[in-house]
């Protein structure tokens, strides 16, 4: 394997890894600023406002987007384990 080879590979694998993790990190920011906004606006100070939301909207999106997170981990996964032999 060149070091070309090998860059590309990595390039590769942080994008898709950016692209799984995009619509999950993406949704606890949006509830996080949210949340943030909300108790500098009521003066509310629970630790246990922050936390339920973002449980509650992580499932959601892990229920929605899961299926396709899998799939392009697969189609990766997939894709890398059959150009195993240009490798060698």
């Amino acid at each position: 394997m060149s070091p070309d080879q090998s860059t590309q590979l990595l390039a590769q694998l942080l994008w898709k890894a950016a692209l799984i993790s995009a619509p999950l990190l993406l949704s606890l920011l949006l509830v996080g600023v949210l949340v943030s906004v909300f108790q500098v606006v009521t003066q509310i100070q629970e630790m246990s406002l922050t936390f339920i939301p973002k449980l509650i909207v992580s499932v959601v999106v892990l229920a929605v987007a899961g299926p396709w997170m899998l799939g392009q981990l697969m189609s990766f996964s997939r894709t890398l384990i059959n150009s195993i032999p240009t490798f060698l």
